[in-house]
């Protein structure tokens, strides 16, 4: 692939602005200001490119990508490599569902302290035991269950909805 070249591309970037102002000019005529604009703003582009460096960079880059896709499509060590990277990634995700469906070791259970003393973890919350004794019987929530939905049906039979 050739070199960068001031020379040759002082020249090509002019040409490519000068063709883009001829072409705003007719867009400006068939289309409007708003065309004609924009075509200016896109053929100031290739000269303030190559005067900023950047056109340079573009070259680079282009150049850079263009040899490495010819250099990976042509070059069998570079697709062993890429077959091994196929495969980590394989083997990673393989662990992770290995990972889940693991048995876990059942823990052990710890006997409760009373309420306040020090263990290792800190001290138990207060509000441990009590939330034990306030849970309401199978039976009382049954009963308060459906008294819910009688009042409900109620309101219902009130407004005409059945």
């Amino acid at each position: 692939m050739p070199d960068f070249n001031d020379l040759t591309l002082l020249p090509f970037c002019v040409g490519l602005t000068l063709l883009g102002l001829i072409g705003s000019w007719f867009a400006w005529r068939r289309r409007g200001l708003a065309a004609g604009t924009r075509g200016v703003a896109w053929s100031l582009l290739p000269v303030s490119l190559y005067l900023t460096g950047l056109l340079e960079l573009v070259w680079d880059v282009v150049r850079s990508s263009v040899s490495w896709v010819t250099h990976l499509i042509f070059s069998p060590t570079v697709w062993s490599g890429v077959a091994l990277f196929g495969v980590s990634v394989v083997l990673y995700v393989v662990s992770g569902v290995a990972r889940g469906r693991s048995p876990k070791a059942p823990k052990e259970k710890k006997p409760a302290s009373p309420a306040g003393e020090l263990t290792a973890t800190g001290p138990a919350p207060a509000s441990a035991a009590p939330a034990k004794a306030a849970k309401p019987s199978k039976g009382k929530a049954k009963q308060q269950e459906s008294s819910e939905f009688d009042e409900i049906e109620d309101i219902l039979k009130r407004h005409g909805i059945n």
